[in-house]
């Protein structure tokens, strides 16, 4: 269609404006058509979130070699590049525009947020940060972003020295491959935990059938903690490496043994890897009323993931008030929020029949593999004979499994989650925003390796039995790129967490005084009283 061989940043950006879902990968601009966009196996998001970027980097981290040859089958053309390089965009879903289908069963351009921007240059609130809040004027007049919006922000970054890095993490990527670190280890890695699922599922069986219902609790616990490491490894492809070979298997553990959604995990875990740690994005730091790790939470943000807005309201300002003493208490029952999300997810998923794999039978088994759990699970908690011993049954199981969820917290709530643009790089992101949780290799298996995020993020396919191996490939690369890997001890880390939720409530109830005085203050001025000379509070205007 007369479409020139290499496009200007201008022209890229005209196609955009228009509603292509273009990306750049090695210096070609990718087309994604939007069948693909909406039948994406890592969900659209994990695309719209890299309009008018490079993804290079995550696009090879994120998929197999037989995938990647396929994505130059998406090119256009060549992109102009100033030193090299490209110049990022900032993609339309970042501030806050989406495609939607409109009266006339078209796709239009629709505002559900509007863009904060920053008045400073901090951690908290780089001078590249855009945050979102919901839109909710009227947005008839508003018909699509514009190249302004395209534009990012000033930034602090080196554009030049983000793509050095960005090479020099392809050139460790080569290394970790030639290093066999993509090999699974299936015998000395996977066989002794098979051998350990067996023993927990065992024993609490045993203890079932001999009445001790509490100690049964307990091992089935710990045996749905140490297989979620496992379900994990088969959602990132890093088993068999065959998608649909480690589907079967995750859903056979995730909803059948654990009653949870693999789909839902997946789909939610995609977008945490690609935007870790930015609070209008990554689901896995958006967890308003009960937690907020950042200041930025209290301006009732707006989630491009669960597209709603994230209310800093009473029932948000009285919990995160005392979040830090609220953290393991809340920590114990998360997987009841698990299975929340999950069944929400699998209801959404009903209505969408745009799915490139598994569409005809991964919802199927996955909805099968829930109700089944429940029926084994629900006559477990029968069989009690109590519905006080089913009731604790219930507490205790779910309880043994919330050292999981406290490990995983520890590898990001006390990292920054200031936004530092389209400009960065990958691994600079990454390593920014993620910690590892250090620990004694005999007792690695209590974390399922997976206390070594940083490797992990940096590769998330890699079979989590090679990640310590790879860490050490790692250090020395940050070494030579001047970034820092990030690491503490579990107690350390427990420190810094309850550190920061601690540092957010003092916010919370900071705040809350100063509300008091101001309606006191205006009460007092109603009434012809004083003023005062109190001191008031503003809010980040964008």
């Amino acid at each position: 269609m007369g479409a020139p061989t290499l496009w200007t940043r201008r022209q890229v950006a005209d196609r955009i404006l228009k509603g292509d879902t273009l990306i750049i990968y090695h210096g070609h601009l990718l087309s994604i058509p939007q069948k693909w966009l909406e039948a994406h196996p890592g969900g659209t998001l994990a695309l719209l979130h890299f309009v008018g970027r490079d993804a290079t980097d995550e696009i090879e981290a994120n998929h197999q070699d037989d995938t990647v040859k396929l994505i130059p089958n998406y090119s256009i053309g060549r992109v102009e590049l100033t030193d090299g390089f490209w110049e990022p965009f900032v993609p339309p879903i970042s501030a806050g525009w989406v495609r939607r289908l409109g009266p006339e069963g078209k796709m239009e351009w629709h505002k559900e947020a509007i863009e904060l921007l920053s008045n400073e240059d901090s951690e908290l609130y780089p001078s590249s940060s855009i945050l979102l809040v919901e839109n909710t004027g009227d947005t008839s007049q508003q018909s699509g972003p514009t190249l302004a919006c395209l534009q990012p922000p000033p930034s602090s970054l080196s554009l030049k020295e983000q793509a050095t890095q960005s090479k020099a993490y392809r050139e460790l990527h080569k290394r970790v491959t030639e290093a066999g670190l993509y090999r699974t280890r299936y015998i000395t890695g996977y066989g002794p935990e098979i051998l350990r699922y067996t023993l927990l599922a065992a024993l609490s069986v045993y203890f079932y059938t001999h009445s001790w219902f509490i100690t049964s609790a307990v091992f089935l616990g710990l045996c749905w903690h140490q297989l979620v490491f496992t379900a994990h490894d088969l959602g990132h492809m890093g088993v068999t490496h065959n998608w649909t070979v480690d589907r079967i298997i995750s859903v056979l553990i995730a909803n059948w043994i654990g009653g949870l959604s693999i789909g839902w995990w997946v789909h939610n875990h995609n977008v945490h890897h690609l935007v870790t740690n930015h609070p209008s994005h990554d689901p896995d730091i958006e967890h308003i009323p009960f937690f907020a790790i950042s200041p930025a939470f209290l301006q009732s943000l707006w989630s491009s993931y669960y597209k709603r807005t994230m209310p800093f309201d009473r029932f948000a300002k009285l919990f995160l008030s005392i979040q830090h003493r609220l953290f393991y208490i809340i920590m114990a029952f998360a997987r009841f929020n698990l299975y929340r999300n999950s069944y929400v997810y699998l209801y959404q998923k009903y209505f969408d029949t745009k799915r490139a794999r598994g569409g005809y039978w991964a919802w199927r088994s996955e909805v099968a593999g829930i109700v089944f759990f429940w029926i084994w699970y629900g006559r477990v908690l029968y069989g009690c004979g109590s519905w006080q011993t089913a009731l604790a049954y219930l507490v205790v199981s779910h309880v043994m499994t919330s050292p999981l969820h406290v490990q995983i917290v520890l590898s990001h709530f006390s990292m920054p989650t200031g936004d530092l643009g389209p400009s960065e790089s990958f691994p600079h992101r990454q390593m920014r925003t993620t910690t590892d949780v250090v620990c004694a290799p005999a007792i690695e298996f209590i974390h399922g390796g997976l206390h070594l995020q940083v490797a992990h993020h940096l590769f998330p396919r890699l079979p989590r039995h090679n990640l310590r191996r790879a860490s050490l490939l790692i250090k020395a690369f940050a070494k030579e790129q001047g970034l820092t890997y990030a690491e503490f001890g579990f107690v350390e880390g427990n420190r810094e967490v309850i550190g920061t939720l601690r540092a957010v409530a003092d916010q919370v109830r900071i705040m809350s005084k100063v509300v008091e005085v101001e309606v006191k203050e205006a009460v007092e001025k109603r009434n012809g009283g004083s003023l005062g000379n109190g001191n008031g509070v503003h809010q980040k205007q964008s």
